[in-house]
């Protein structure tokens, strides 16, 4: 395995100060390369304020409350997926997780109808995510639920959808959109507004069971939702750097924000991400004040619920 690229002292000192809202730490169903203390205290070796933990199968939030007890200095996020291990989309663990002090909420993401064979091819070689064979073999023995579905026949969201769309709105948490098709994540981000939801997410679009179009970012972030920007994303080749630019360039500074998206165990170090995406975005030509802004003024908004709709 080759040696992962190492950070430039400008990208750190333009993250500094950021959370990385997006981080796959142990322990978790899958091989994570930290646990959520030893990514907590490496965030704080970094000068980062935080980072939210996210698992595709449970909530995170009582982990993250023991990792802030443990590392006081970095402030830990918690967040739930709506997938079929935790009952699909289910307000009861929606609100028991924001209870619990939850930050996000995310759509579905291995279980949405979008990654399911028959809503998207499934992805082949290196390129593969790590949980596909997961869900693989959970298919084999029998064990899963199906996708879980947000849009009726009709094109409208499940009255689920808007249950839990109530609670994140009662409970001032982030709506993300997950793993969600194109006219799902419409669908879902309307929704969310006229719930007064007020920070929605749209999770990775360019991820290609995504691949929203620039003129669908731009629709999206006019409704004020926030574009993720994932390092994994380009990283792994299944976007060009260069074009991860010119969506930001198209949809704004203003509007998207970076995230790594990391903890497996092959991948550069969870706590190096947001520099090592900055790197990569300024030697495109994206300018210092646009990486910080991304970096760490909109995940500070994100983090302490004071940026959007």
């Amino acid at each position: 395995m080759s040696a992962h690229p190492a950070c430039s002292e400008r990208a750190l000192a333009l993250v500094r100060g950021g959370y990385d809202l997006h981080v796959h730490s142990g322990p978790d169903v899958l091989p994570r390369q930290a646990n959520d203390v030893e990514a907590a205290r490496r965030f704080a070796q970094r000068g980062l304020a935080g980072f939210a933990i996210k698992s595709h199968y449970a909530s995170t939030a009582a982990r993250a409350r023991l990792a802030r007890w443990l590392v006081p200095e970095v402030d830990a996020l918690g967040s739930i997926c709506l997938n079929a291990s935790v009952g699909g989309l289910n307000p009861l663990a929606a609100e028991m997780a924001a209870r619990e002090g939850a930050r996000i909420v995310w759509m579905p993401t291995v279980d949405a109808e979008n990654e399911s064979p028959s809503g998207h091819p499934a992805a082949s070689g290196e390129n593969r995510p790590a949980w596909a064979a997961l869900q693989d073999e959970l298919q084999t023995l029998g064990v899963t639920r199906g996708p879980v579905r947000v849009m009726d026949g009709n094109g409208r969201v499940l009255p689920e959808v808007r249950e839990v769309l109530q609670v994140a709105a009662r409970r001032g948490m982030v709506l993300a959109t997950g793993h969600l098709g194109r006219d799902e994540i419409f669908a879902v981000v309307e929704a969310a507004k006229r719930a007064a939801v007020r920070t929605i997410v749209v999770t990775h679009p360019d991820f290609p069971t995504q691949r929203l179009s620039a003129e669908d970012q731009k629709t999206l972030a006019r409704e004020e939702a926030l574009l993720e920007r994932c390092f994994t994303t380009a990283h792994t080749g299944k976007i060009a750097w260069e074009k991860m630019a010119d969506m930001i360039r198209a949809v704004g500074a203003r509007h998207s924000f970076l995230s790594s998206d990391l903890g497996q165990p092959h991948n550069p170090p969870v706590e190096d991400g947001l520099a090592l995406m900055a790197d990569r975005l300024l030697a495109l030509g994206v300018p210092d004040e646009e990486v910080r802004m991304m970096a760490v003024h909109n995940t500070v908004g994100i983090a302490r619920g004071e940026v959007g709709a």
